[in-house]
C-alpha cells in the first residue's frame, strides 16, 4: 500500500523558516510529480509548489522567492523550505503525489495524499 507521509510543520513566528518532509513509501514503480497543496479551514486545497521527476519546481506567485520545493536525486522523498513565513501562510499543508504502481498485473498511476501536517505562523 502506497503511503505519504509529511513532517515538519510546527508554529513559528513571522518572519521566520520551516521545512516540511514528505516521503512516499509503499510498493512503487515510479514517483512522478510531487506536489505542496495547503489548505485553510473549510476552503479548497490551494497548490502552492510542484516538482516533476526530473526536478523542475513550479510555484504559486504568492510563495515565489520565498519557499523552495526540492526532491533529491528525483526520488521519494520532496522537501518544502518556507522562509519568510507570513501569518497568512497559515495553514495544514499535504503532500501529493502521482505514483505509478502494479494494480492487478496493470501499471496504474494513481494520485495520493498525505494526511497534512500544520504550520502556524504568529504575528
Amino acid at each position: 500500500q502506497v503511503r505519504l507521509v509529511e513532517s515538519g510543520g510546527g508554529l513559528v513566528q513571522a518572519g521566520g523558516s520551516v521545512r516540511l518532509s514528505c516521503v512516499a513509501s509503499g510498493d512503487m514503480v515510479e514517483v512522478k510529480a510531487m506536489r505542496w497543496y495547503r489548505q485553510y479551514t473549510g476552503l479548497e486545497h490551494e497548490l502552492v509548489a510542484e516538482i516533476s521527476n526530473d526536478g523542475t519546481p513550479d510555484y504559486a506567485d504568492f510563495v515565489k522567492g520565498r519557499f523552495t520545493i526540492s526532491r533529491p536525486n528525483n526520488e521519494n522523498t520532496v522537501f518544502l523550505q518556507m522562509d519568510a513565513l507570513k501569518p497568512e501562510d497559515t495553514a495544514g499543508y499535504y503532500c501529493n503525489a502521482d505514483i505509478m504502481t502494479w494494480t492487478l498485473g496493470v501499471l496504474r498511476t494513481r494520485n495520493y495524499w498525505g494526511q497534512g501536517t500544520q504550520v502556524t505562523v504568529s504575528s
